[in-house]
């Protein structure tokens, strides 16, 4: 089940808010609906993420309790049990392929089980490492109730596509939250937002990238190919900001304070600003529980070039178990090397506008890897991207309709635009200005119904994450 969907908006969220709110047990109430939601999807894996429940509880509380070197012991038992399992299930395959790719073609290849992916994994196995991590560090205490964890670990607005909700961020709220008015509509208004972003601007881009990425070089012309990358761009930005903006205002009208996990990216003016805007929750962790025990940047500069680059190798291959994930990652991390070793001085002379294009740019360039099937793919459409076209293609807009053209101008205008670089003068009128608030709540109900429309009219909803 997804957000975006008939199911979940007119059946399972009013269904379960009508109980939500009226019942005592809300903890219970939301762990069971969660289930509900997860079995919806995906009811075989219910029980790996009751088991997954089950062991980080199991040793956060052996951690907690523990001294010594046997602490440690426990804590490493702990990650290494997480880790495991996502090994096994998303890159069991993977690994075995490229052992396979390495022996040759003249020795018998090790059999490539097919494995399904459960839904939601890499997120929440990175949630059950920093809960064990932090409790380890004496950050948080270890949960005494299973059901409250459980809840913790399940909770639906974050379970499929994140963010990553560290347990000391809700720790409060798990054990006692208020749920005012003034947080219901509040986080209501952001997963309206959130819907809007999805349903009406990436779904909307999401046939015409697909179809550009799905043909041949022969069919490419330059021209084609940067509407295609420029589509994808838009999609994949709007696709997950998107559901992390509708996750954070359930979260919110649950009783939950979410982290943000994106703000503005596109505008950055460098690699380094657009991983402290992209995906927030993510290049956090990655910071706090692998970069800075790794060293961070108090050791020298070879160190940290070295720390950098392994923490985005890291990232691409937690994106998917594919060597166009390992060469996205590596990518960013040799731009953040490049940065690091002096290029942000560079930077910092140059105009914003100049910054802003070398910044998007690069992050384009690094979404060819990511959204190609294989390298060789991406390699060929970089190519054409670049003048080198092998074929005559069909005018772009063939596969660019009207549509398309007008949600990739909305969606890039709104994705570029940074309020907080306005006089402080500009920006307070804006937020005192009593018709922007008097047109909110019809702006809002519009989007809402527009959104429904298209999604009641079947049109395409794919959606990038869960494959993550």
């Amino acid at each position: 089940m997804v957000f975006s969907s008939i199911t979940f908006l007119f059946y399972f969220l009013p269904i379960f808010f009508g109980i939500y709110y009226f019942t005592s047990y809300k903890n219970l109430t939301l762990l069971l609906g969660s289930i509900v939601f997860y079995a919806w999807g995906e009811p075989r894996f219910v029980p790996l993420l009751l088991a997954s429940a089950t062991l980080n509880y199991v040793f956060g509380a052996l951690v907690f309790r523990a001294a010594g070197r046997m602490k440690w012991w426990l804590l490493v038992a702990g990650v290494a049990s997480n880790l495991l399992v996502l090994i096994y299930f998303k890159y069991t395959g993977f690994l075995l392929s490229a052992f396979n790719d390495l022996i040759g073609p003249h020795r018998s290849p090790l059999p490539v089980p097919e494995i399904l992916l459960p839904l939601g994994i890499s997120f929440w196995t990175f949630q059950g490492i920093s809960y064990l991590i932090d409790v380890y560090r004496g950050v948080i205490p270890a949960q005494s109730s299973f059901v409250n964890f459980a809840m913790y670990k399940a909770m639906f607005p974050q379970l499929i596509a994140g963010p990553i909700v560290r347990y000391q961020q809700v720790a409060r709220e798990i054990s006692s939250r208020h749920i005012g008015n003034a947080d219901v509509m509040s986080g209501l208004a952001q997963f309206l937002v959130g819907l809007a972003q999805k349903v009406l601007i990436s779904n909307t881009v999401a046939i015409s990238a697909d179809r550009i990425f799905g043909l041949a070089s022969a069919g490419l012309s330059p021209g084609l190919a940067w509407w295609g990358i420029v589509a994808y761009s838009i999609q994949i930005f709007y696709d997950f900001a998107g559901y992390s903006n509708m996750a954070i205002g359930l979260g919110r009208m649950l009783g939950f304070q979410y982290p943000i996990n994106f703000a503005q990216p596109y505008s950055s003016l460098s690699i380094t600003e657009f991983w402290r805007r992209w995906h927030i929750s993510l290049s956090s962790w990655f910071r706090d529980y692998l970069y800075i025990p790794l060293g961070g940047s108090r050791v020298g500069p070879w160190r940290i070039y070295f720390n950098l680059s392994l923490v985005f190798l890291l990232c691409g291959l937690w994106h998917g178990a594919a060597w166009t994930f390992v060469v996205w990652g590596a990518w960013h991390g040799l731009l953040l090397v490049i940065e690091r070793a002096g290029g942000s001085t560079l930077l910092a002379r140059l105009p914003n506008v100049i910054c802003r294009a070398y910044t998007l740019l690069a992050v384009m360039l690094g979404w060819v890897f990511f959204r190609a099937d294989t390298v060789p793919h991406a390699v060929s459409y970089l190519a054409v991207m670049f003048g080198a076209s092998s074929g005559t293609a069909a005018p772009w807009q063939m596969y660019v309709p009207h549509t398309a053209v007008v949600a990739i101008v909305i969606g890039a205008g709104l994705a570029l635009f940074r309020r907080d670089q306005w006089p402080s003068a500009i920006q307070q009128r804006m937020l005192d200005a009593r018709w922007l608030k008097t047109l909110a709540v019809p702006t809002l109900a519009l989007l809402f119904m527009v959104s429904v429309a298209s999604l009641a009219a079947g049109t395409y909803n794919p959606f990038i994450y869960f494959r993550f």
